[in-house]
């Protein structure tokens, strides 16, 4: 892509990518330097990770100790780094009310994103998912905040009982369904039991699935994802704790055994360098 293209230019790229039947991977870049190594190696398009915004600011992840505009600060840096198409991962709008997701969406757009996600969990551990009617109000409300931003925007509205002990398929096939009836663009339910439980989904709804993958003992290859009826393929927080789990070992090796190894197998300043010039 080139670094013209406007807004609606990613925009309508962004969109053609979830049009065609071909399934893409859209990995997780958590600040300017991952986001440009990741559009060095040929993807097509990225998203924002809550785990990367948190983790970047020493926070926890998934305890609401990231606020909305720190999510969004994050997002536009991102977008900011390259010229591919950036989406965003919004969490649950950071607010309750059906305004509070299509708020969510308007500033997601005004930070440079041309996708984003919002979730159905309250984040409340007593209450952690969100009434189905006020669900699907809320994911209505961020979907007509998603058609009058002037450029394309695909919502993608998530479905979060698996992660939340929750493991009843036919209410979030339910929820999906109706999120999708609500005007969703992309439908997600992260920590789906299996492969026949993803191909389910996929058969059951008319609109994209996007998948998660990254987590031990629940990975997929790509074909088999695609064989599924997968559209879109993420990494959710996966690669930035691949790469803090880098740091930590490295680190481990100085402390414990006194020595440097770890440097044979990173890349060097000069090659970082390079990628983030080529990427600008």
């Amino acid at each position: 892509m080139e670094e013209s293209m406007t807004q609606a230019d990613k925009a309508r790229a962004f969109r053609a990518l979830h049009d065609r039947s071909k399934l893409f991977v859209i990995p997780n870049p958590w600040d300017g330097a991952s986001a440009k190594i990741l559009a060095s190696l040929g993807f097509e398009a990225l998203t924002t990770t809550s785990a990367g915004t948190a983790f970047q600011l020493g926070r926890v992840d998934g305890e609401g100790l990231v606020s909305r505009d720190e999510t969004i600060a994050n997002a536009r840096l991102v977008a900011g780094a390259t010229s591919l198409p950036v989406a965003g991962d919004l969490e649950n709008g950071f607010g309750p009310s059906p305004e509070d997701a299509a708020e969510a969406i308007r500033q997601a757009h005004a930070a440079g994103l041309v996708g984003g996600s919002i979730e159905d969990a309250t984040g409340d551990p007593q209450n952690p998912i969100y009434d189905f009617t006020l669900a699907v109000e809320r994911v209505h409300a961020a979907a007509e905040a998603s058609r009058k931003l002037g450029t394309d925007f695909v919502f993608v509205a998530r479905a979060e009982n698996y992660l939340h002990g929750r493991a009843d398929f036919d209410d979030t096939l339910r929820r999906l369904q109706a999120f999708e009836a609500a005007g969703a663009d992309v439908l997600f339910a992260p920590g789906l039991p299996g492969l026949d439980a993803i191909a389910t989904v996929c058969r059951e709804v008319g609109k994209p699935v996007n998948v998660v993958q990254g987590f031990k003992g629940g990975t997929f290859t790509l074909a088999e994802l695609e064989g599924a009826g997968v559209r879109r393929v993420s990494a959710g927080g996966s690669f930035v704790r691949a790469a803090l789990t880098g740091l930590r070992n490295a680190a481990l090796e100085v402390r414990d055994a006194g020595t440097f190894t770890y440097v044979d197998g990173i890349m060097t300043t000069a090659q970082v360098s390079a990628i983030l010039r080529e990427q600008q």
